[in-house]
Formats: structure tokens, C-alpha cells, sequence
């Protein structure tokens, strides 16, 4: 470390001098690179009783993922020999610096919360063959238990691994055939502006101060399913965009190895 024998009157002093040699040497808060993910670990079968369920841990992060197969589908699929994915979200009133109150207690649900819960949905209905899984709906309950930045994009993706183990439960005890069930891995991922600085998977730390958020949803192929991005400030170049996208897809790529690492356990390529 630079001047390693200055005195600091505080510290505030302290402080600032680490976090300007921290810069130096382009480390983030928590010790990452700027195209690093945070650790990543996938606990499968964590709940005793569901079909699939998974607890997901990313840095400080944690979410409880779970799928239930219904043998029924919603009014507008009856008769078309199509199944149905939905998700429901909810954050437990401490997994934030500050308690929150249950959306339950409030007697409706947040616009936050249903914009997340329809991306859920969407994102897994998209690499799965709705027609093989018969007039069935799985439903998908991700609840975060400690947050801290991009639990959206977490929960999309401890969401893909319930509900292949779900599906597989019920490949297993012969009552879907495998087939082409699953057309394609599934992952999502942050990436922002911060400081002038492109990053990759922001902390709450990060996100709290990006110029530029953005959430990508993409499949194992490199498709996109989703982008969602917003200028917190100033409008940002195609360039920055473009730029975003490769380090989302740097980000997605290590993502999916892990889940293809997890999901080898029970014997899927």
C-alpha cells in the first residue's frame, strides 16, 4: 500500500484514504473486480415438502425459492393443452437495514412487487416448452430472507433451478415425460454506472448510487429475454448500453456454469 507510514487524525481520514487506494487498484466495497459476480451458492431440495425448492446465497443475499405443481390451469388455458408459470415475491420485514411492513398487513400488493413477480413469470415461461407440461401450473414463492442489491435478478435465478427439480419430481415419478421440457438455461443479472465506472452485479451499496441501473435477463444461448434499464440522471450512449450488455453477458455466463454445476447433481446436461 502507497505512504503506508501516514498518520491519520481520524477515522473519517482512515477511511478515505482506503477507499482511494481501493479505487486505485479498481476494487470495489465488498473486495470485487468490476466485471466479478458475488459468490453464488445453491442449496437444492431446502424446503422438506415443495416439489423444487432452493436457498440461493449471493454475497449478502439470501432468497428461499420453491415450486408447486397444481394440476390446473387458469380459465383463459382450459382446453389448449398448455401449462402455466407464475411467481409470487415477498421480502420477511427484516431482510433490510430497516424493518418493513408485510404486504399482507397492508392489504395490497406494491407496484415493485408486481412488476418482479410478472418478470419471474415471464422469464422462466420463456425457455420452457409450456405444451409438454400438460394443463399444469406451477407456482413459483420467492421469498428473500436478507437483501442487499439485486434480488430480482436472484430470484430469477434460484426460481430456474426449483422449477427444473420440480418438473424433474415429476419426470421421475412418471407423470411427465422429460422430452424437450426445458429449452434453454435461464439467468439474470445487474449491471450499472457507478462513479463513472461500469460494474458488474451492483450491491445495494452500488445501486443506491449508479448513474445507470440495469437488470438483463438471458439464456444459455446468449438470447435476451428481457433488459430493463433506467438513467437515474443523465441519459447514457449507445455505447454505454452496448457495454452494459457484454459485461451482463460475462456476468450470465458464470452464473449459468454454477447452475449447470448444481443441476449435473441430479443428472441434467
Amino acid at each position: 500500500m502507497k505512504n503506508s507510514l501516514q498518520k491519520f487524525n481520524s477515522f473519517q481520514d482512515l477511511n478515505s484514504f482506503l477507499k482511494k487506494e481501493r479505487d486505485d487498484i479498481h476494487l470495489r466495497n465488498d473486495g470485487r473486480n468490476y466485471d466479478e459476480i458475488r459468490s453464488l451458492m445453491i442449496t437444492r431440495n431446502y424446503l422438506r415438502a415443495a416439489e423444487g425448492s432452493v436457498l440461493i446465497e449471493e454475497g449478502n443475499n439470501r432468497i428461499v425459492c420453491s415450486a408447486t405443481i397444481e394440476d390446473k390451469v387458469p380459465l383463459f388455458l382450459r382446453g389448449s393443452n398448455q401449462g402455466w408459470i407464475t411467481a409470487e415475491y415477498a421480502m420477511i420485514p427484516r431482510a433490510t437495514s430497516t424493518r418493513n411492513v408485510r404486504e399482507s398487513i397492508k392489504g395490497r400488493i406494491g407496484g415493485r412487487t408486481h412488476e418482479i413477480q410478472r418478470l419471474i413469470g415471464r422469464a422462466l415461461r420463456s425457455v420452457m416448452n409450456m405444451d409438454l407440461i400438460g394443463e399444469r401450473t406451477v407456482l413459483i414463492d420467492c421469498d428473500v430472507i436478507q437483501a442487499d442489491g439485486g434480488t430480482r435478478t436472484l430470484a430469477i435465478n434460484g426460481s430456474f433451478i426449483a422449477l427444473v427439480d420440480a418438473l424433474w419430481n415429476y419426470v421421475d415419478r412418471g407423470l411427465l415425460q422429460s422430452g424437450n421440457l426445458l429449452k434453454d438455461y435461464l439467468a439474470a443479472v445487474s449491471v450499472g454506472v457507478v462513479n463513472g465506472k461500469d460494474l458488474l452485479d451492483l450491491n445495494f451499496e452500488e445501486d443506491s448510487m449508479a448513474q445507470v441501473d440495469m437488470n438483463v435477463v438471458m439464456t444459455g444461448k446468449g438470447q435476451f429475454v428481457e433488459i430493463q434499464g433506467t438513467a437515474e440522471g443523465d441519459p447514457f450512449s449507445q455505447e454505454t448500453l452496448n457495454r452494459l450488455l457484454a459485461l451482463a453477458q460475462k456476468g450470465i455466463k458464470d452464473i449459468i456454469a454454477i447452475q449447470k454445476k448444481v443441476l449435473l447433481e441430479r443428472g441434467l446436461p
